[in-house]
């Protein structure tokens, strides 16, 4: 007996297992499986799809580029002598004016050099006293000699020195002469670096960098070499993108074009602009302004902001939309309704005297309309587009209805294909569970009655059986007392 039950506690066990793990199967396999049914009753009943009508209104056509913010003016601070910084008392972030001192220079060494050529001047200007003198005096030699060579008292060779001294003498003195402007304009070089100690902001405007500190040196810039930008000021109260437009799309970019910018910064805000200025040649692989991009191929078109009173900050990057186009009241379709289709796929009677179909070409472009439970396609002709909505500008009227979804059931959907509304078939639905319910409620509100009959039945016949009880205890009660 032992044994028996050993056996069947394991074909109990064995059959418990094979139980558990058909269930798992199935309940992993239930959603699959669940899913194929509704695929198959689709397919017998068409796909569902999304039907609205072809409305009229604006189509704004755009192009798109990305771009950097920048001031419209905007300076950048470098010193004109090598010296170096004693003072900066702006910091990045402050407010200047025109004529506002932004950073000093040391000036010892210039006044040093200034106290020179005032010396040098004054030497000169005695050296001119000690020429005009000599030449004065080699004058009147001269003359002598002349007037002896004349009574023959002299031989023509001492009149002809006395001519090559005055001559010496003369150009001693146009040296000298020359020598009080050269020392002149030394004072006037040095007094103008001198001016330059002091660098005053030539514009209103921020201070966007401050690139050096005090006790710096800084240097000026060569031919090969830029020299110290010591700090930059921006006017940030009027802002522009510089957009890099493709060379395919630049020719459509006109000076005043409406535009929307979109601030990665500023994410929640779309900022208003027009068109200020269009490059006039591709953008030089070398050049050395800020780039949102790598690419060269591109024409830098600046957009002014309008910003209301509003600061933004510099250097962010964005993202342009210029209205090269607008079209007033034309039909419009969601670009995903409008397919192109192989004529040869379609028809004959579809396309054999239908004008908008071109035998010639291998594809056509419609859309497709719901007739009878099946898509038919509806040759158009298409104008601009904004990527979103397509211009329709023939083959279709306003008001018709076309498919316009889901994306996936126009991917494959061709001309004939079974499809039934979305909305109808909700519809429907709704209107079944509406009756299912209603049909509930109704049977419930019959089956009420009854209850509550058999409740007040049960009822009556406790009363009766506790009134039963309560006479037979009388009774009971009765009997002894007589017998008492």
């Amino acid at each position: 007996m032992g044994k028996f039950f050993r056996i069947m506690k394991w074909v109990v066990g064995a059959t418990l297992l094979v139980v558990l793990v058909l269930g798992g199967a199935a309940l992993m396999l239930f959603p699959t499986i669940q899913k194929r049914i509704q695929e198959a009753r689709s397919q017998g009943s068409g796909a569902m799809v999304r039907l609205e009508p072809v409305g009229s209104g604006r189509l704004v056509r755009t192009i798109s580029a990305p771009g950097l913010i920048e001031a419209t003016r905007r300076v950048s601070i470098s010193a004109r002598i090598s010296a170096q910084i004693i003072a900066l008392p702006f910091e990045e972030g402050d407010v200047v004016k025109p004529g506002d001192v932004v950073v000093k220079l040391d000036d010892r060494d210039l006044q040093a050099q200034l106290s020179s050529a005032e010396a040098s001047l004054r030497a000169e200007e005695a050296r001119l006293l000690g020429a005009r003198a000599s030449y004065v005096n080699a004058v009147s030699e001269w003359e002598r000699q002349q007037a002896l060579f004349q009574s023959a008292d002299v031989s023509k060779s001492a009149m002809e020195a006395a001519e090559a001294e005055k001559n010496r003498a003369e150009s001693s003195l146009r040296a000298a002469e020359a020598g009080i402007e050269m020392a002149k304009a030394n004072i006037t070089r040095v007094r103008e670096d001198l001016r330059y100690t002091e660098i005053l902001s030539p514009i209103h405007g921020t201070i966007t960098r401050v690139n050096a500190e005090v006790g710096e040196l800084v240097v000026t810039g060569t031919m090969n070499n830029a020299g110290t930008v010591i700090l930059e000021i921006a006017d940030l109260d009027e802002m522009i993108v510089v957009a890099e437009v493709d060379e395919s799309d630049v020719a459509q970019v006109r000076v005043g074009q409406n535009a929307k910018i979109y601030v990665n910064a500023y994410s929640d805000d779309v900022f208003d602009g027009h068109v200020k200025k269009i490059a006039l040649e591709r953008r030089s692989p070398v050049s050395q302004r800020p780039r949102a991009t790598t690419n060269s191929d591109v024409f830098e078109v600046e957009v002014l902001l309008d910003l209301n009173g509003r600061q933004i900050l510099s250097g962010l990057t964005a993202s342009v939309d210029i209205e090269v186009e607008t079209i007033e009241d034309v039909m419009l379709a969601p670009s995903q309704a409008i397919k192109d289709v192989r004529i040869d796929e379609l028809p004959l009677e579809l396309t054999r005297d239908n004008p908008l179909f071109n035998r010639e070409k291998t594809f056509a472009t419609v859309v497709f309309t719901m007739v009878n439970g099946e898509a038919v396609a509806t040759p158009v002709v298409t104008g601009a587009s904004d990527l979103r909505t397509t211009a329709i500008r023939q083959g279709i009227e306003p008001g018709a209805k076309i498919i316009v979804g889901p994306y996936k059931a126009l991917l494959s959907m061709t001309h004939g294909t079974k499809v039934q509304d979305e909305e109808v078939v909700k519809a429907e639905e709704e209107a079944r569970k509406a009756a299912a319910t209603a049909a509930k409620d109704e049977k419930d509100e019959d089956a009420a009655p009854e209850g509550e009959t058999d409740t007040n039945a049960d009822t009556d016949n406790a009363a009766a059986e506790t009134s039963g009880a309560s006479g037979s205890t009388q009774t009971a009660s009765g009997g002894g007392s007589g017998a008492s």
